[in-house]
C-alpha cells in the first residue's frame, strides 16, 4: 500500500481585528490534524472565538529545531499540519524557516493561505511610490547599527518598509532622521486593524515631532514605510530615454513625463525637458 503523506498549510491569521481571517483559512484550521502555533496561549484566543478545537504545539525560535523533525515525521506519517504565528504570515520575520526547508525536501506538499500582513497592509495605503520596495524586518537595537541600516536607503530607488517596536521607536526615528534628513516622506501605520489604529503620512521631521508630543503614539506595534531617494536625471539615463521612445509616438510631451516620472520615481520637470530634446533631436 502506498504510504500516505500530510500537507502542511501555512496559514495567515489576523494582526489584530479577528475578523480578517478568511472562511477558507477557518476551514483548514477546522480541518488539520495539528497546529503548529508560536504562541499557543495567543493563538488560543483566536481558535476560542471562531470554536476550533484542533490541538496546538507550541512553534517558535527557542524549539524550532528540534519541533520540526517532530512537526516532519507527522506530516510523512499522514497527519496534517498548519502552521501560523502570533499575527498575520507566517514567516515574514517570524519563525518557520527550519520546517519548510526540511518539508520541501522531504517531498511534502505545501499549501499557502493568504491573508493579513501588516507590511503589506500598510504598503497598500500609504501614499507613496511602492512599486518597488525593500523589507527587512526589524532595524538593529543599537543606535550607530541602526544610522548604518538607514544609510541604506539613503540613495535607494525602492521604497523600504520595516518595523519597529514602541520601546525604541522615538530613538529609531530620530536615528532615521539624521541619517536620511527631514524632507523624507514617511507612513506610519500604528496598531493596524487595532482599536487605536493610527496611519500618519508625512515628512520624517513632522513625524517625529507627532509621536514625541504624544505619548500613545509610542505604543504598540509599528510599521513603517520611508519614500524611496529622489535622485537627478541624466540625459544618458537609457531606461528613461527608452521609455520615452516608446510612449512619445502615442501620447503627448506632458503625457509621456507623467507617465514615466509614475513608473520611475524621478523628478517629472527633469523627464519633461528630456522629452522636449528627444522631439528636437
Amino acid at each position: 500500500m502506498e504510504q500516505v503523506i500530510g500537507k502542511l498549510y501555512v496559514v495567515a491569521t489576523p494582526i489584530g481585528n479577528l475578523a480578517d481571517i478568511s472562511q477558507r483559512a477557518l476551514d483548514v484550521l477546522r480541518g488539520v490534524d495539528l497546529i503548529a502555533a508560536e504562541d499557543t496561549r495567543h493563538s488560543a484566543r483566536l481558535l476560542e472565538a471562531y470554536m476550533i478545537t484542533t490541538p496546538l504545539k507550541a512553534y517558535h525560535d527557542h524549539n524550532e529545531e528540534y519541533q520540526s523533525g517532530v512537526l516532519l515525521k507527522k506530516l510523512l506519517a499522514g497527519e496534517n499540519v498548519a502552521l501560523i504565528s502570533d499575527a498575520g504570515t507566517p514567516l515574514i520575520n517570524d519563525p518557520g524557516y527550519r520546517l519548510l526547508s526540511a518539508v520541501h525536501d522531504a517531498g511534502v506538499q505545501v499549501i499557502p493561505i493568504p491573508g493579513a500582513n501588516a507590511a503589506i497592509a500598510l504598503l497598500s495605503v500609504s501614499g507613496l511610490a511602492v512599486n518597488s520596495f525593500t523589507f527587512e524586518g526589524f532595524p538593529p537595537v543599537k543606535s550607530q547599527q541602526r544610522k548604518d541600516y538607514y544609510a541604506k536607503w539613503l540613495k535607494s530607488p525602492h521604497a523600504h518598509v520595516f518595523y519597529e517596536s514602541s520601546h525604541r521607536i522615538v530613538a529609531s526615528l530620530n536615528d532615521a532622521l539624521t541619517v536620511l534628513g527631514g524632507e523624507r516622506m514617511v507612513t506610519m501605520g500604528r496598531e493596524l486593524t487595532k482599536t487605536f489604529e493610527t496611519i500618519k503620512r508625512c515628512s520624517l521631521a513632522q513625524l517625529v515631532d507627532f509621536v514625541a508630543a504624544d505619548n500613545n503614539q509610542q505604543k504598540g506595534e509599528f510599521v513603517m514605510v520611508v519614500s524611496r531617494a529622489e535622485s537627478d536625471l541624466s540625459e544618458s539615463d537609457v531606461e528613461i530615454r527608452q521609455m520615452l521612445e516608446k510612449v512619445l509616438p502615442i501620447v503627448s510631451v506632458k503625457q509621456a513625463s507623467q507617465v514615466v516620472a509614475a513608473l520611475t520615481g524621478q523628478k517629472k520637470n527633469k523627464i519633461y525637458q528630456l522629452a522636449l530634446e528627444m522631439q528636437q533631436d
